[in-house]
């Protein structure tokens, strides 16, 4: 369960203990790889939050580099509907792969039309939502490219030369990690929904759409769809501004009406773990 904490080479008397470290070449031209590029995560209701958040986040990025912000959308026929509409939220460019064999997430079709947008774009930073499919997803883009992957990250930045700092919570939340890639490109990042500040929307759309093909080899999988069964809409703690929580000192149901009147009087809402 080794950390490399280096405790042990710098506390050893006898100096037994030492660690080698070989350095890294650079492998990447940097400047070949240029944008910030959101995934759009789609579902049956239609585009998932945290891509609004993505996008916001995205343009602060650009903005420091001059590069431009480009979405990518993958779904079934609606995708190229749905596409229209990011363009009201400063997105330069969206890249769409509508076809109804998209239209249910499989991680491995996802991935195939991922690489083939990335190999084709060549951005130098991918953003993904920290979703159940966002998760799923990520790591197995990152893995295509051996770069790497922060996950849930808290706070990103942006340097001159394009490497993206990405700061989450480690070692249970007691410290702050600062990862940066600085090797290899793409960068991508996870971030959780409601951690980022969505843009307004504007009242002209700019940018564009470009429709693309879908590869026929993308469509091979090894999973199949057998049938998908929603999810009742309804409040989650996750839509939740102020969250009154209870855990196991709380000893009896009747406990809970404390909870409940401090979130009224909080104007929230009442959860337990």
């Amino acid at each position: 369960s080794c950390k490399m904490c280096k405790l042990c080479v710098k506390s050893c008397p006898v100096q037994a203990v030492s660690l080698v470290e070989d350095e890294v070449k650079k492998t990447v031209d940097k400047d070949a790889w240029k944008g910030i590029m959101v995934f759009v995560e789609q579902e049956e209701s239609g585009i998932h939050p945290v891509a609004f958040e993505l996008i916001g986040k995205a343009r602060e990025l650009a903005a420091k580099i001059n590069h431009p912000v480009y979405a990518v959308l993958i779904g079934g026929e609606k995708a190229n509907e749905q596409a229209h509409t990011l363009l009201e939220y400063g997105v330069d460019k969206v890249f769409v792969y509508a076809d109804e064999k998209l239209a249910h997430f499989r991680g491995d079709v996802y991935t195939n039309v991922m690489e083939d947008c990335i190999k084709t774009v060549k951005p130098t930073v991918v953003l993904v939502g920290a979703t159940s499919l966002g998760r799923s997803l990520a790591p197995a883009c990152a893995t295509r490219f051996r770069t790497g992957l922060t996950a849930d990250c808290t706070v990103l930045d942006m340097k001159e030369n394009t490497d993206l700092v990405q700061i989450r919570p480690a070692f249970g939340g007691n410290i702050m990690a600062q990862i940066v890639t600085t090797n290899t490109r793409p960068q991508f990042a996870t971030v959780r929904y409601k951690v980022m500040d969505a843009p307004a929307r504007q009242e002209e759309a700019s940018g564009e759409v470009k429709v693309r093909p879908v590869p026929g080899s993308a469509l091979k999988s090894a999973v199949t769809h057998v049938n998908t069964q929603p999810v009742p809409a309804g409040k989650t703690i996750s839509d939740a501004d102020i969250l009154v929580v209870g855990g196991r000192g709380l000893q009896k149901e009747a406990d809970l009406d404390m909870l409940r009147e401090l979130a009224a009087l909080l104007g929230g809402d009442w959860a337990v773990s």
